[in-house]
Formats: C-alpha cells, structure tokens, sequence
C-alpha cells in the first residue's frame, strides 16, 4: 500500500499541475502585475508572497498530516505555490531596480500616466498607512485561520473557483485599463499634432491684415509673379498676376493657397468667386466656397459663400449673417448690392432706401481706419468707398421720410370733392379710406398702360360728396414689386382745401383777375374770377393810374356749399371814367399771405 501510495503521488501532482496549473498561473501573474502597478501605495507584492508562503506552508501540512484529501488540497497548494513564486519574483526584482513605481511602470510610460491619472502615486501618507494596518490584520488573521483549514477544505476549493472567475474578470478590466490608456495617449498625440500644425499656420501668417496688405502692396508694385511662394501676400499677388495674363488655372491654384491660410479679409474671396463664376458658373462657386467654408474660421470666407445663392435665398442668408455678425463692414456694402440699380434694373423707393441705409452704414465704418482690417488690397477698398458715396449722392434725401410720401390735391366742384392722388413712385394700384378704421377702397385701373410698369396704370383720383366733413385720409399702394407701401394717413379740412385749392388757381391765372372793357361794354371794369375763388380771399385793394392801393373792392361771403357761385344780387364789374388807363391788384389771401401787385393796362 505504501509502495502504491509513493507512486501515486507523482501522478496525483501532475494530474493536479495539470489541471490547475494554467489558470492558477494566469492568476498569480495577474495579482503580480497587479501588485507592481500599485507598488506606489505599498509593497503589495511582498504581502502577497508573504501570504501565499502562509498559506502554501499550511496546506502542505495538512496533506503530510492527512488532514485532508490530496486530491482536494493539491489546487489550492498549487495556486498558492504561484502566487508565491510570482509576487516574490516580483518584489525581488524591485528591490534589485529600487522601482519605486513598479516595474511595469518604468518600462511602460503609459502605465505611469496612468498610475498619475487615477492618483496612485499622489496618495497621501496616511492612505497607506492604512493599506499596510489593513494587510498586517490580514495576515494575522491568516495565521489564525491555521487551526482551521482541516475543516475548510471544501471552502477552499469553492473560493478557488470564484477566484478563478474573478481573475477572468480582473484579465478584461487590465484589457479595458490598457484600451483607455492607449485611446489616452493617442488623444494626446493627436492634441499635440494640432497644436504644431496651428502653430505652423500661425507662423505661416506671421502677420496682420494690415502687415500682408503692406506686403501684397510691395509685390503689386514689383510686379512679375513669386516663382515659390510661401506668404498669404505672395499667393494673392500670384493670383493677381495669373488672373490678369489669363492663365486661370494657375490663378485658381494661387486662390485656394491662400485661402489655407484662413485670413479674414473680404476682397481676396470676392475676387476668387467672380473667377469660379465665370469658369463654372454660380453653382460651381457655390461648391468650392462650400467646401471652403466648412474648414474655415473667417467669416469673409462663409460671407463670400451664401453671395454665390441666388436672390431671395441669398438675401435672407445675408441678413442672417448679418444678425449674426452686427459690425462686420464689408457685410453693409454686399447687403447694399443687393437693392442696386445694377442687381434689380429698375428701383422701388423702398429698394431705395434699403441700398442707402447700408451704404450709410458701411462709409460710417470708415473712421478711425475700421475698413482697413478687412481688405488687403488698398484699391479695392478705396473702389468700395467710391461706389457708395457716388450712389448716397446720387440717393439724395431718399431717407427723408417727409419727402417721399404720398399727397393729396382736393378739388371742389359744385357737385362735390375730386381727390387726386400724387405717389412718390410708380405703382400698380392704389387704394385709400376714410378715418383711421374701416376696409380700404380701391381706385381701379385706366384704360391705358404705364409705360414705367408695363401694366395697366392705377387710377390715381377718387371722388368725395360735398357734405365730407373734416377728417383723415389714409392711402397706400402697391410698388412695381408688388410691395405694399403705407398706409400714410393725410389730414383733410374741406374750409382750408377749398381755400387752397382757389388760391392755387388765382395765383396760377392771375393775368384773368381784371378785364377792362370786356365784349364791348366799355367802361367797365370785370373782376369775375376773382369772384368766383373768393374763398380764398380776405380783402382785395387796388388803384386806378398809380400804385398807392388806396381802394378795397368788395367781395361777398364764401358759400361752401356751393363756392364759384356769384350771388344774384352782385354786380362783377364796376364803372370807370375814361381817363383810367391802368389798374393795379393787391389780393390778400385767408391764409394771411399776399399776393404781388399786378398791373393790368387798358387797351
């Protein structure tokens, strides 16, 4: 039995190494990196070899003693054996390398990033201190537990297994660990590449705006194109220079260096887009600026993009750049562009005013220098300027909005009020109300074209009944875009229209307020028209052969009702001798004014 026994065991060892072997291995290896990694916080590899000796020690006299079952007992003797040898290897090695960080630290910088990462090695004194008292209570409980083992054997071989899963568990959490750590790192490579590639850029520019323009300047006036260009001015200069001597493919090329440089100035990407246009039309420039402006910083570069959209579209996205960049200048010029005579060939007052408060705020940028930031070509600038000034002056007061608005001339018949309405523009229809509530009525169209619209003329009158009290007339209209205009509300007093009205008509035919001797009745002098537009009269003097004024010729009371009636009882002439041969006229008018003195001669 003792000889069976003896050649047993040999075989019961390897079946066991075998079997256990592998992953009791693993396991050890894995608590030994595991230990070197957070060598920082204590000497855990010691405590572990420590423990693993303890515990070897003990099952292995627990087999001589047959306290147990060898079979049994032999994996766990085995696993501790490793963890044993393993974290021992490991300890001595670091004493030998003094590796204060651990072994695998020295060796492997990503594991000491880390190691500082998750504040391994920053832990304060007091944090270990307290590790070791933990591992030191440990390990005398270990000692304690060595009266014990016999019955625990089966307890052993249970835990044995939830290690075995829980070092499977530890292998993918080192995987995930070192997974991070190289994403880690390679984030930090790639940071660093861009931090040297915007350094890069940054050297390349070297400059302001104003220090490439002076330098751009330089080269324009050397003339002649840079055979190897390295500046932001050296390619916008080459680009000028292919530009002008038709060599576009080059020029394109010389555009788009120096639109890498990102800088943010506005006549380089203009200029570039009118080139796109004429080599691959609208959308084709719209896709290089697309492109473009993705990459891009500068807004000149996204604000040369949406001016390649077309009309509505492109209108709206420049107002919303606009909105979002308030005092970016070159902006106020493009926006300008947009109400030009040139874009729409024929201007509504509202385009009108639209291109003058841009351009008024884009000169406005001009003090103190604040255009100059944007342009790295002087001339340009100094086109854009020219431009708008020209155009403000050619605007005029357009902004004035007392100068531009509608008006009424009212007329009085005997069969009532004859409104006729004075636009500041072209229209295609027009309508107007009484009072400030109500539903607005429309005036109709003529028979006939408006040559300015090309559509049929909107009747620019409308009729009142005599009885129309004092109160507000509000028109609006329509422009040739189809833009509703107004309402402007115009007040409207029938005693002052009635006497404007025959004020304007005295003053317009005055020569007809005397006749001398009229169809054959001589000797007497007519004033009939003035009898007629007597409503707008307050007294009138006059004089026979000088001019001392010292006469007053009676006039009968206005009758609003019916006005250029002359009372039946009213005699429009009077008599003179003959001897009189001139008169003269002073009208003085309700509204206070005076009319000059006019002098009739008698035939």
């Amino acid at each position: 039995m003792a000889d069976i026994g003896a050649g047993a065991a040999p075989s019961l060892i390897r079946a066991s190494l075998s079997r256990t072997g592998k992953w009791a291995g693993s396991i050890a290896f894995i608590g030994g990196a595991v230990s070197d990694i957070l060598n920082p916080l204590a000497p855990f590899a010691a405590y572990i070899a420590l423990a693993a000796s303890i515990a070897a020690v003990i099952i292995a006299i627990a087999i001589v003693l047959r306290l147990v079952l060898a079979a049994k007992a032999l994996p766990a003797l085995v696993f501790a054996t490793s963890a044993a040898a393993v974290a021992g290897g490991v300890y001595a090695v670091q004493k030998e390398t003094n590796s204060q960080n651990g072994i695998i630290a020295s060796l492997v910088p990503a594991i000491a990033q880390l190691q500082q990462s998750i504040g391994i090695v920053a832990e304060k004194v007091a944090r270990i201190e307290q590790t070791v008292t933990q591992t030191q209570k440990t390990v005398e409980e270990v000692k304690k537990s060595t009266d014990t083992v016999a019955q625990k054997t089966d307890q052993i071989a249970s835990a044995q297994q939830q290690q075995a899963a829980q070092g499977a568990a530890t292998q993918r959490t080192v995987e995930a660990v070192k997974q991070t750590t190289e994403t880690l790192v390679g984030g930090q490579q790639q940071q660093v590449a861009q931090a040297e590639k915007l350094q890069a850029t940054t050297e390349q520019i070297a400059a302001s705006i104003d220090t490439i323009a002076k330098g751009f300047a330089t080269l324009a006036a050397q003339g002649g194109a840079i055979a190897e260009p390295k500046r932001p001015d050296e390619f916008y200069h080459n680009a000028r220079v292919y530009e002008l001597s038709g060599d576009m493919l080059n020029a394109r090329r010389s555009y788009l260096a120096f639109a890498g440089f990102d800088v943010d100035a506005i006549d380089p990407y203009t200029r570039f887009a009118t080139l796109l246009r004429v080599q691959d039309g609208k959308a084709g420039a719209r896709e290089v600026f697309g492109q473009l402006a993705e990459k891009a910083k500068a807004p000149s570069i996204k604000l040369v993009h949406l001016l390649q959209f077309d009309d509505t579209q492109r209108l709206d996205k420049l107002n919303a750049f606009i909105a979002a960049n308030p005092d970016y200048a070159p902006a106020y010029f493009l926006l300008a562009q947009e109400f030009s005579e040139d874009r729409l060939g024929s201007q509504t007052l509202a385009d009108k005013r639209s291109e003058a408060q841009a351009l008024t705020k884009f000169v406005s940028y001009e003090k103190d220098g604040g255009l100059l930031g944007y342009f790295v070509d002087q001339t340009q600038l100094a086109d854009w300027l020219d431009r708008g000034r020209s155009r403000l002056a050619a605007l005029g007061d357009v902004l004035d909005p007392a100068r531009f608005a509608p008006s009424l001339t009212p007329m009085r018949s005997n069969q009532g009020w004859s409104m006729t309405i004075s636009l500041p523009e072209p229209a295609t229809a027009i309508s107007w109300r009484l009072g400030g509530t109500g539903p607005f009525t429309d005036t109709g169209l003529l028979a006939l074209n408006d040559q300015r619209t090309g559509k049929p003329m909107p009747n620019p009158s409308f009729e009142l009944p005599d009885s129309t009290a004092q109160t507000t007339i509000a028109i609006k209209y329509l422009d040739i875009r189809g833009r509703e205009t107004g309402p402007f509300d115009i007040d409207f007093d029938p005693d002052a229209a009635l006497q404007q009205g025959n004020k304007q008509i005295l003053d317009q035919f005055w020569t007809s307020w005397i006749a001398f001797d009229a169809s054959g009745n001589h000797g007497l002098v007519y004033f009939t028209q003035m009898l007629s537009y007597r409503c707008a009269i307050k007294e009138v003097h006059y004089s026979l052969n000088g001019a001392a004024l010292d006469k007053t010729l009676p006039m009968p009371p206005c009758n609003a009702r019916d006005p250029y009636a002359i009372p039946d009882d009213f005699q429009p002439y009077f008599k003179v001798v003959e001897s009189v041969t001139s008169m003269s006229v002073q009208v003085t008018y309700t509204d206070g004014t005076k009319s000059p003195v006019r002098d009739y001669k008698r035939q």
